[in-house]
């Protein structure tokens, strides 16, 4: 079964040589006890530990039936060891941290055996051993005689062909000692049992054969036929295998036994994961936020597209983001002097049909401004009279009032929809300025006014029709105030329907404290006008004749320029009419993002064009501004987390080492049963994978405790409520990131242990 032949083997001690064995030809049958005696030292642990694998000869050869071990690399002796040897130990080797059957099934499981088959196999080696009713307790749970018989039915749990016993009765009295020999007899009717010992007695009384050893050298053997096994076959057999689960069981219970040093490993790695997750989180709330602001920023910066745009040097120069300073190029590039330049925009019908044709998706309103003179009477203690719409901060509502009602909320009536319907804007603190309130006909100097006393005031509309006169010569002229005036039933009379006030969440408010209006009314106001007497006739008379005048329109020289007659006419028509075509184009985007799609658009319909439309985006720096500090925040986090899981894996590594330190004998275990340097390897980084998922987990419990205190003092001292939040997203990828850096650090001490030398490490104290 086994030939040694002409086996040595030597240890090097610094410069020293120290030979263990020399020369050594032994040969095994398949079914016999043989005995290994010797003073200590004489080799007889180093020839045990040979012929189980544990250790290399120098030189010769091992043949295990019929194959040389010459060729055999590290995972062949491992499947050897799993498959062909069982190893029972003077002190027994049995995990702590495992059951008594758990510690039986170790062989199986390295050689990925199924779990059912694993138990009922344990279970009938403990039976043989006369162990059945004790599987379920602990190894120190027993006493010594019984961890002896742990060890033997774990040794014959893989059904091996040879079984080394290592001073099996040395930690054993004298009535165990002869249970435990009596039981190896037993097992040697079945296979080879080889037994090193210094009791004489147990030798002579079972053994079936003697080997005594004496400075490395046979000097006796009771039956060595040397009947050399000839090498029929060479290479390994079928290999061992650790799975991950098996690794994370067997680090899981080592844990599990020191629970509180676990926890606290895994509070101590949890520092940096809970610096980061409370940095994501509130970084998260402050995005939310941000975004927000972003919105209502952009409700008060919309893209804005006038017929009268100011442009600077930078906006009329091209590609001056493009230039470089001291350039090589033999070039020179004109530039216009630092001055403000008036463009204009002839923004048609065409272009506002250009305009609608935007995605909605994109933004949140487009309000197309349009000029026309408002000529509005209020009375005031029997007073009445014209009052000009920049005292009652007179503006239009944008054109959608889904957008509208969620940054404004009514707090007193209905929102304005109708023609003849206003709003009352007022502030975060319900103030009005006073020239609001006496234009309405109000007493600015009352204390205050409850909302039924603004609700229903009313505001009258005189239209053309009303407003102008006209002479016998055909000239109009411009009626009187009076009461007349006020009351003529031609008037639009608007009344206040509503109160409106931004959302405390709303950061800014786009629209002033004032008087606001619906479209509908603009569209009235156009309208009504529009068919008017003067208006046909000044579009009768063309530049003819000014319907005020009588005279045709003139160019005229000014100090600052030309006005010509078309311009003077123009502007006439759109005092007296309004203007059809837009002045303004607001443009509100959802997002930066859609903003520049937006951006896209108007570009693409300037493409090829003489009379571009230009336009202003004076949300740009603040973009910049926000861009910039949401850089500022994310460099800090990516410093603060570099610090932090730098000297979190440091620890994990330290950790990582000591556990390693106290496992040295189940690392040695593990590999006489089989292991490979990757299986030892993989049941360490299963540990710090352990740690590093208990201490993601516990670090993501704790930064969720404590956003609720940080929430309250942001809050306190800013009034933003939930800046800080905890996602389910960020919580799976840093659990998987402190899971992923633990193994990182575990590498290296893992990589200790996979290389610790079976034998040193069973000998390791």
């Amino acid at each position: 079964m086994i030939y040694l032949k002409n086996i040595s083997k030597e240890y090097y001690v610094g410069s020293q040589v120290i030979k263990a064995l020399k020369n050594i030809n032994l040969s095994f049958q398949s079914s016999e006890f043989v005995a290994i005696l010797g003073p200590s030292g004489c080799g007889k642990t180093t020839l045990l530990n040979i012929l189980g694998g544990l250790d290399r000869y120098t030189s010769g050869d091992l043949i295990i039936n019929g194959k040389s071990t010459s060729h055999f690399h590290g995972s062949d002796w491992d499947a050897y060891r799993n498959r062909s040897v069982g190893f029972v130990f003077q002190n027994y080797y049995l995990i702590p941290h495992l059951s008594v059957q758990k510690n039986v099934e170790l062989a199986l499981t390295l050689a990925g055996v199924s779990k059912k088959e694993r138990k009922d196999r344990a279970l009938e080696a403990l039976k043989k051993v006369g162990l059945s009713d004790q599987a379920h307790k602990r190894p120190n749970q027993l006493s010594g005689g019984q961890m002896q018989r742990v060890s033997i039915a774990r040794a014959l749990i893989n059904n091996p062909e040879i079984i080394l016993a290592d001073e099996p009765t040395g930690a054993l009295d004298s009535k165990t000692s002869r249970q435990i020999v009596d039981l190896l007899k037993d097992i040697s009717k079945e296979r080879l049992v080889v037994m090193v010992t210094h009791n004489e007695q147990l030798a002579n009384d079972y053994a079936t054969r003697i080997i005594r050893l004496f400075d490395g050298e046979i000097t006796r053997d009771t039956e060595n036929p040397l009947a050399e096994i000839k090498e029929t076959q060479k290479g390994p057999g079928e290999k061992t295998s650790m799975s991950l689960f098996t690794a994370l069981t067997l680090s899981g219970a080592n844990l599990w036994t020191k629970k509180m040093r676990t926890i606290l490993t895994a509070f101590a790695a949890s520092i940096g994961i809970i610096g980061i997750a409370l940095i994501l989180g509130i970084s998260s709330g402050l995005s939310d936020y941000i975004d927000q602001a972003q919105l209502d920023t952009l409700a008060n910066f919309p893209l804005s597209i006038s017929q009268q745009i100011t442009l600077t040097e930078e906006d009329m120069t091209p590609n001056t983001n493009q230039w470089v300073p001291f350039p090589a190029e033999e070039k020179v590039y004109p530039y216009h002097r630092t001055q403000n330049y008036t463009y204009i925009n002839n923004i048609s019908l065409e272009f506002e049909e250009y305009i609608n044709q935007l995605d909605p998706s994109l933004y949140n309103v487009i309000t197309f401004r349009r000029q026309f003179y408002f000529y509005l009477m209020t009375v005031k203690n029997d007073d009445y009279r014209f009052v000009s719409s920049y005292s009652l901060r007179f503006q239009e509502l944008l054109n959608n009032d889904e957008y509208m009602q969620n940054e404004y909320q009514v707090v007193s009536g209905k929102y304005p929809t109708n023609y003849d319907e206003i709003a009352l804007v007022v502030d975060r603190y319900n103030r009005i300025p006073t020239t609001v309130l006496d234009a309405l006909g109000m007493d600015y100097l009352t204390e205050y006014y409850s909302f039924n006393d603004i609700l229903g005031r009313e505001i009258k509309f005189i239209p053309n029709d009303v407003r102008y006169g006209k002479d016998d010569d055909g000239t109009f002229y411009y009626r009187s105030s009076s009461q007349a005036l006020y009351e003529d039933e031609r008037n639009i009379t608007l009344k206040i329907t509503g109160i409106l006030r931004m959302y405390p969440e709303t950061s800014t408010s786009f629209l002033s404290n004032g008087i606001a209006y619906p479209k509908t009314l603009t569209d009235k106001i156009l309208e009504i006008n529009g068919e008017s007497e003067i208006v046909k006739k000044q579009l009768e008379y063309g530049l003819d004749r000014d319907v005020f005048t009588g005279e045709p329109f003139k160019d005229e020289t000014t100090p600052t320029g030309t006005i010509t007659a078309e311009y003077k006419y123009q502007n006439q028509l759109i005092m007296i009419c309004g203007q059809k075509s837009a002045s303004d184009i607001l443009i509100f985007p959802k997002t930066f993002e859609s903003k520049n799609l937006i951006k896209a658009h108007l570009d693409a319909y300037n493409e090829g064009r003489e009379d571009k439309i230009l336009y202003s985006d004076r949300s740009e720096s603040l973009s910049k501004t926000i861009g910039r500090v949401v850089s500022t925040v994310t460099l800090v986090l990516v410093a603060f987390s570099s610090v932090s899981l730098f000297v979190s894996s440091i620890m994990i590594g330290i950790i990582t080492y000591i556990s390693v330190i106290e496992r040295i004998k189940e690392i040695g275990l593990l590999r006489s049963l089989g292991a490979r340097k990757k299986d030892i390897s993989r049941v360490f980084i299963a540990e710090t994978m352990l740690i590093g998922f208990v201490a993601g987990l516990l670090g993501m419990v704790i930064a969720y405790i404590a956003t609720f205190p940080i929430n309250q003092v942001i809050e306190k001292q800013t009034e933003v409520a939930n800046v800080a939040q905890i996602r389910p997203l960020h919580a799976i990828i840093l659990i998987g990131l402190s899971m992923l850096l633990t193994v990182i650090a575990g590498f290296i001490p893992s990589r200790i242990a996979s290389k610790k030398d079976p034998v040193v490490a069973l000998r390791t104290e």
